[in-house]
């Protein structure tokens, strides 16, 4: 299994959707989509993505183990 990492390229915003994407053998646009319909639910989607924006270390700055 790979770490999650955000893109280079592809991003949006932040590039959550599009490493959590990459992570799950979906398409960013399918996660996007999903990430908006789930804010229109009660609870801390958005404030999960910015927790998951700062976390989450960008593919250029990736270290391997």
């Amino acid at each position: 299994m790979s770490a999650i990492a955000r893109p280079r390229e592809g991003r949006m915003i932040g590039g959550v959707c599009a490493g959590l994407a990459r992570r799950f053998g979906t398409t960013p646009t399918t996660m996007r989509v999903l990430f908006v319909a789930s804010c229109l639910l009660p609870g801390p989607q958005f404030l999960l993505y910015l927790a998951l924006w700062a976390l989450l270390p960008s593919e250029d700055r990736k270290t391997a183990w």
